[in-house]
Parts: structure tokens; sequence; C-alpha cells
């Protein structure tokens, strides 16, 4: 096949396209440009997308002797990934970046740019498995090392995408192999930290990068009874579970900390209140979206058992699901009962759901629903 491969200078990247070299593919390298002005130096194993990965992928395409390109996509991923995070935080919820990322940028534009020229698969460097049914329709499943398993940040995919992905480090069964054989291949890379955080945001101060680009507003801080508390430079610097930087100056009956349970932006308020109140036993999606073919129980309306995961390394727990129509609007939701209640989920976070190994889809929440609060 004609496979253009993602070069991110990582890495995992470097080795996906060595393995579809050695696989006798024609393969093409290409480096995402994402920002016009990107750093020289990334920060220790913060950041990505730097000029200093652009010669990490090129110097990987020059040993593995195929063709390299860098596509400016600049433009798009200032406006899909860049905004769509500050307008998330300038409503209220809390969003997943890398999810947009996949969904708008590798998997869409350069998707179809790569079809458009003629390829038939994107290849990339994230740990996940495409499996193909009985019928040949193909299935997006967890990699072999679960403990690197990235399929929850590719839950967007589509049916359509999924038959033109292509991850050859689906079956490797650690992170260590992927250096070693980067090592014995002679990649200058086998050695280079892991990038992690935002990419855009690479020292971390996620409060303080939004602070530049949202108007804030000081407001009260609430309890659960909706008692002031305390109050806020700006309801939007806060996210679901947060505990640090409360600063309250009403301490809790219990002499206990309290947690964020909610932001409301429309009314500049952040609600706190015990950790227990955290515990959320039902969610709600919009969005939705089926990695690969839907199940059956989809078209029909059915509860069907799963998994439901809503952080890319956080734990899958039991849950049931089921389709239905929104009662003001009429658009499809996806509702999720949680058999175990998760922690600090948040508006705007990802949900992914499986079936043993296997994604079956995903949907943005759009609320998360506590029973216990809800009994106040």
């Amino acid at each position: 096949m004609r496979v253009l491969a993602a070069m991110s200078g990582g890495v995992d990247s470097a080795v996906a396209a060595a393995r579809a070299v050695e696989a006798g593919h024609d393969v093409v390298g290409v480096h995402l440009a994402l920002s016009r002005m990107p750093g020289t130096l990334r920060t220790g194993s913060r950041g990505c997308c730097t000029i200093e990965d652009s010669r990490d992928a090129w110097r990987a395409c020059d040993v593995l002797g195929i063709p390299y390109y860098v596509w400016d996509f600049s433009e798009r991923f200032k406006e899909d990934v860049v905004q769509d995070f500050i307008d998330e935080y300038a409503a209220g919820r809390t969003p997943n970046p890398c999810m947009r990322c996949n969904e708008r940028i590798k998997f869409a534009a350069l998707l179809e740019k790569a079809i458009a020229l003629g390829f038939d698969a994107v290849c990339t460097g994230h740990y996940a498995k495409v499996i193909e049914d009985a019928d040949g329709n193909r299935e997006l499943h967890r990699a072999a090392d679960w403990a690197k398993d990235q399929s929850y940040v590719l839950g967007v995919l589509t049916h359509e995408q999924l038959k033109h992905s292509m991850f050859p480090l689906a079956d490797t069964p650690s992170k260590a192999e992927v250096r070693a054989e980067a090592e014995r291949r002679g990649l200058s890379v086998a050695n280079k930290p892991d990038s992690h955080d935002i990419c855009f945001i690479p020292d971390g101060d996620t409060a303080g990068w939004l602070a530049e680009k949202i108007d804030m507003a000081t407001g009260d801080i609430v309890d659960e009874t909706g008692a002031k508390v305390g109050e806020h430079p700006g309801a939007n610097a806060f996210t679901v579970g947060q505990r640090r930087g409360l600063k309250l100056g009403t301490p809790a009956a219990d002499g206990k900390p309290r947690f964020v349970l909610e932001i409301r932006p429309k009314e500049n308020k952040v609600v706190v209140g015990p950790e227990a109140l955290l515990a959320i036993d039902e969610i709600r999606g919009i969005k939705v979206s089926w990695a690969g073919l839907p199940i059956a129980e989809v078209d029909t309306g059915e509860e069907f058992d799963c998994y439901a995961q809503v952080r890319a390394h956080g734990d899958p727990v039991p849950a049931t699901a089921r389709m239905e129509r929104g009662e003001s609007d009429g658009a499809a939701q996806l509702v999720v009962t949680l058999t175990n209640p998760l922690r600090g989920v948040a508006p705007g976070q990802t949900v992914v759901l499986y079936q043993g190994s296997r994604v079956l889809g995903q949907a943005t929440i759009d609320a998360a629903r506590s029973l216990q609060r809800a009994a106040l």
C-alpha cells in the first residue's frame, strides 16, 4: 500500500514508520507543523511539535530512506483545537484537546489530504489495534500493552477513518521494546522523553494560559446548599474535582477538605462540597460517534452492557448504556449508567465505551449526575 506516516519526532512514530517500510509498503513521512511560531526547544518532556521535533522526524526518515515533508496545519489546529479548548473552558466545561486533535487534525484533515493524494492509509505511532470481523468490517481495540494503550484518545475515529488507519505498534508488549528496536535501527530518538501535558501549553500552567485568553471576573464560591463560603478570581480557571487553590474563608463543618463539584459560568459561581459528592452515577453524552459499525442495540435503542472510561489513563468501570432523544431538542444522546460511581466527572470530558478490548464509540459529556447530591 501507499502509506503516509505521521512523524511527530518521537520514538513511537519513528518505529511505526520503520515497521511499515519493513512490511513492504511505499511509505512517505510527513511532520505536521501545528504552530507558526514553535519553540526551538522542548522543555524536557513537555510540549511537542517544535522545531526540534521536526528535525528529529527528518533524521528518522533519512535513516529509513523515505521521503520527508512538512505540512502546515497551523491554522486548522489553532481553530479546531486551541480555540475549541478556550471556548469549552469559557463555557465551564473541561475539554480534551488530544481527542480534538485526533478527530479534526490527524484523522480528518491529514487523512483527507492523504487520500486526495492517492495514499491508502495513514500510519501513526499510537498504541491501539485495528481488527477485522468475519465480514471484513474494521473494529478498534486496545493495544497489547494496556499500560500504554491509547485507544481512548482514538475513540473518535469513525468507520470510514478506520478503513485507512494503520497502527504498527498494536501488538508491542512494552514501550521498552520500542526503544530497544529504535536503538537497533539507529534511530536517534531511541531515548527521547515522551511528551505529556497539553502541547500548546508546554509550561503546564493551564490556569495562567487561560487567564490571558478568557475574561475573568471575581465571583462567589458556594457550598452544595448554596451558602457562600468564599470568592474566586474567575470561575473558568477551576475544574471539577479540584481541591487545591480554593482559598475558602469558611471551613467545612466537619473540618474536611472541599472539592469543586460544579462550575456555573452563567452565574459566575463555583460550587464546592465534600469528596463523597464527586461520585457520579449517570453520564449524558452528546456528539456521539461509533468506532466502526455500531452494535445492534444502538439502532434499536436497547440498553447494553459495557465499560465506561472518562480519562486517557483512567480505569474502565462497568456500566450500561443506551441511546435516547433529548427532551428539549430531540438530539441524540448517549445515557451511561455507572455500576461503580466515578469521581470528578466533568462536562466537556469524553466518555469512551468498551466491550472487552473493543472500542464501541464515544461521546462528549454534557451532564454528569450524582444521585447522592440530587437527594440533598
